[in-house]
């Protein structure tokens, strides 16, 4: 078994945990009490780069990497630097992640706001956006064609934005397959956790230019940002780099604005 399938393992169990106590019918009237989705689009479509900031406490690949004890007020200084959007990672088993810090979060600050997790099932589509997201992570490698596909028209139903992340030629292909607006490309393979320091390179060039392209993992500072800048990123996800960092709010403004 692979890391990636392992992760989704223990994602499933914790999500058969979650729907007994909040059944999909409460999530959909839950629906009508956030407000509307966010739209980042335009943000990571201007000129110059922009940083999706995570809120990350813990990976499998490092452990532990910080004590996050209040995501709003991380949130509130990444908003502060200039990020475009704050990711949130909700898993739990590997990354010490909850919901709560999602809508934590989304109460804290007005940018966009991601759930990055492992989402398998429409109904974690809809956690998400009763949850107050307005991104949702889907990762080819963890995801049929059909389910793919259906979380993606799920999400869009839900006026939500959705960054498809790929790892390879096949899965980029098929997230352009897709139509997916947004396309990560992680350097990180979730199945062996190894760093390819040269996917996003390799990779870009698969992707349209009319969509937006993320650079995700392996990123440390304005360097690496600048060499993803000048391979067609358009925006670059970070989230180890800043939690780690002491001053957040100056690593990502330092991230910000960087052309090529």
């Amino acid at each position: 078994m692979s890391v990636l399938d392992d992760i989704v393992a223990g994602v499933r169990a914790d999500l058969a945990r979650r729907r007994s106590t909040a059944p999909e019918a409460d999530l959909r009237a839950a629906l009508g009490d956030v407000d509307p989705p966010r739209d980042p689009m335009p943000a990571l479509r201007a000129p110059g780069s922009s940083v999706i900031a995570e809120v990350k406490r813990r990976s499998p690949s490092k452990g532990d990497l910080a004590a996050i004890t209040d995501p709003a007020a991380l949130a509130r200084q990444y908003a502060a630097g200039g990020a475009a959007a704050i990711s949130v990672l909700t898993e739990e088993r590997r990354f010490g992640g909850r919901l709560e810090d999602l809508r934590a979060v989304r109460a804290a600050v007005d940018v966009p706001v991601l759930r990055k997790d492992f989402l398998v099932e429409p109904y974690q589509v809809l956690e998400a956006r009763a949850a107050g997201a307005d991104l949702v992570l889907l990762i080819v490698a963890a995801l049929d064609d059909d389910t793919l596909r259906r979380l993606h028209d799920q999400a869009r139903e839900l006026g939500m934005t959705v960054l498809v992340e790929v790892h390879d030629h096949a899965e980029t292909d098929r997230a352009v397959a897709i139509g997916a607006e947004l396309v990560g490309v992680n350097a990180r393979n979730l199945k062996t956790l190894e760093i390819d320091p040269d996917a996003f390179g390799r990779l870009a060039p698969l992707i349209p230019d009319d969509r937006v392209k993320v650079a995700e993992s392996g990123i440390s500072g304005p360097v690496d940002v600048e060499r993803h800048v000048s391979e067609g990123a358009r925006a670059v996800l970070v989230g180890e780099a800043l939690v780690k960092d002491g001053d957040p709010e100056s690593a990502v403004r330092a991230m910000t604005g960087i052309t090529a």
